[in-house]
Order: C-alpha cells, then sequence, then structure tokens
C-alpha cells in the first residue's frame, strides 16, 4: 500500500518564545529532521503543513504547504491540506516536534486500519489517544471540509465522527511543547 504523510508544522509557536517548533534543533539537528528521518522508511511520500519560515522548511526538500487562511485553524487546516494534496489513496499526519515517534508506526496503523475497515487509525499509548498521529483514507476530506464550514476545530471530534480505530503503541509518545520539554529530552538521551 502506498502511503502519504504531512509533517504538521504550521502552529504559532506561542510556547517555544516564537520558534517555529520543526525548527528549534535537539543535538544539533531540527525536530523536523529528526521525525523525517523516523518517518522517510515508512512512506512513499512526504508534504510539510509550514505557515512560517517557508524558505527554511523547504529546504529539507519536501513540498511546503501552507494554510488556505491566515487564522491558524490548528492541525485541521494541516490534515485538509494533505488530504487534498496528497498522491496516494492513505495519509499519515505527524506533528513535527516528536523526534522519537514510532519506526513502525504506518505499518502498525495500516493494519488495523484494513482489518477494521476503519475510515481513520490513531495512534495511542498509555491509555491516551494521540489524535495527530494517525492513517486516514482520503475519502475522508469531504467530511473535514465540511466539519472545518461549520468550525469544528476538535481534532478527536471530527476523527470519532467517522468509523475510527485506537491503536495501540508501546512507544512512549514524546511531543516537545515548550524549551524545557526539549531541555528534558536532551538530558535523557544523553
Amino acid at each position: 500500500m502506498l502511503i502519504s504523510s504531512i509533517i504538521l508544522s504550521g502552529g504559532r509557536a506561542t510556547r517555544m518564545n516564537g520558534v517555529d517548533k520543526g525548527l528549534v534543533l535537539l543535538h544539533q539537528k531540527p525536530l523536523i529532521q529528526h521525525v523525517i528521518d523516523r518517518l522517510a522508511p515508512q512512506v512513499d511520500e512526504i508534504l510539510i503543513n509550514a505557515n512560517r519560515e517557508i524558505a527554511q522548511y523547504q529546504a529539507f526538500g519536501y513540498p511546503v504547504l501552507q494554510d488556505e487562511n491566515n487564522e491558524f485553524l490548528g492541525p485541521l487546516a494541516g490534515f485538509s491540506l494533505g488530504l487534498q494534496h496528497c498522491q496516494y489513496e492513505y495519509l499519515l499526519t505527524v506533528p513535527c516536534d516528536s523526534p522519537l515517534l514510532p519506526l513502525n508506526l504506518a505499518q502498525q496503523l495500516m493494519v488495523a486500519l484494513l482489518e477494521h475497515k476503519a475510515d481513520i487509525a490513531v495512534a495511542s499509548s498509555e491509555a491516551n489517544a494521540h489524535p495527530v498521529f494517525c492513517l486516514c483514507r482520503k475519502s475522508v476530506l469531504p467530511s473535514l471540509t465540511a466539519y472545518l464550514a461549520l468550525g469544528g476545530r476538535r481534532v478527536s471530534a471530527w476523527q470519532k465522527s467517522l468509523n475510527y480505530i485506537e491503536v495501540g503503541f508501546s512507544d512512549t509518545f514524546v511531543n516537545l511543547n515548550t524549551l524545557e520539554d526539549l531541555a528534558a529530552l536532551e538530558l535523557e538521551l544523553k
């Protein structure tokens, strides 16, 4: 099965003192490069959703898609862009601030999606769902477009309106939301 992916890096960077999260360094390498390194062997296409520092994101060598409006609609704006522009029937979404994403993320989500004939498969660990780590069929785009048009912004609310499945992972999903989170992970990885 061919899989497209989109790395979500379109936020306002309010929790990183204005620095775009994907470009923050972890061990002298931007967070998004860690994500790309883990994601590239798992998928057939990588897209990046970014709304700032466009030239820096383009330097990674993948198409960069900007939100269609300037209102920062959150992750679902990136989901929508990915679904509109992806080449393949399946789209994997991941955030730019998770440098340790599972190496088998796409495979495990795909197996569950197909086995349960679901529209969307969402990663979970330690009894917590991680809605921005998901694999969905391209056919969910009309429902997402309608949800956004009605003012919907909650990722999990939209996902659960579909034929939805959660897929358990033993990995801990680390999201680096603040500079303190980043410092803690740097120490842990030393």
